[in-house]
């Protein structure tokens, strides 16, 4: 499992769902979208990743996936069989475009990850405009008090993955925000749990 962050980059937090994959099986490996830019380790809530994020460009990040996903094919990561993305808003939409690249995804999974992309970031590709190049399942998760990513944007990327003949699951839960999964986890820790069983249940059914 690649785990691509939210737009603070390494925080804990993702850390710690690295640990938490590996606890149930799943050998995983958390992206640092700043190595090349920081001058510090620290993504802690001090941390002003903003300045960092437009240095960022597609070349230089999936040369990172790149780089994950041989390490978790290796003996020393694990010996993956199967590789899955999970990202986590600025990082779901990235993960969802893993299904576009050549490195053999059995499935992505984006937590609230912005299908139709954000208006900040216009020079970013959006996964709705990317689905028929999608080459695996993919997992929305959505919260349902989201203004970001309202529910006509989610029906349009659904409706565009249909097209593309692409399996789509999409869970949305009514009342959580956005980042409910991973900042506000102790306000919403049964929409949490339910969504962390949905990811599990879409790794075992698409792994090979």
């Amino acid at each position: 499992m690649l785990v691509i962050p939210d737009v603070r980059g390494l925080h804990q937090y993702y850390k710690d769902l690295a640990d938490r994959f590996a606890e149930v099986g799943v050998d995983s490996v958390a992206i640092d979208f700043f190595a090349r830019t920081a001058d510090t380790e620290d993504r802690g809530e001090k941390f002003e990743f903003m300045p960092h994020v437009g240095k960022t460009t597609p070349e230089t990040l999936q040369a990172d996936f790149a780089a994950a996903a041989a390490y978790l094919r290796s003996p020393e990561g694990g010996q993956a069989r199967s590789l899955f993305s999970v990202g986590f808003c600025f990082g779901g939409a990235i993960s969802y475009l893993q299904a576009t690249t050549g490195l053999g995804y059995a499935g992505v999974i984006g937590f609230y990850g912005w299908p139709l992309g954000l208006k900040r970031w216009q020079d970013r590709p959006r996964p709705i405009d990317a689905a028929p190049q999608f080459k695996a399942p993919a997992l929305s998760i959505y919260g349902g008090a989201d203004e970001g990513i309202p529910e006509a944007d989610r029906t349009a990327f659904a409706a565009a993955l249909k097209k593309a003949n692409v399996t789509h699951e999409e869970h949305v839960y009514p009342g959580a925000p956005h980042s409910f999964f991973d900042r506000k986890y102790e306000e919403f820790k049964d929409a949490s749990a339910d969504a962390w069983k949905h990811v599990q249940s879409f790794v075992r059914r698409h792994t090979t």
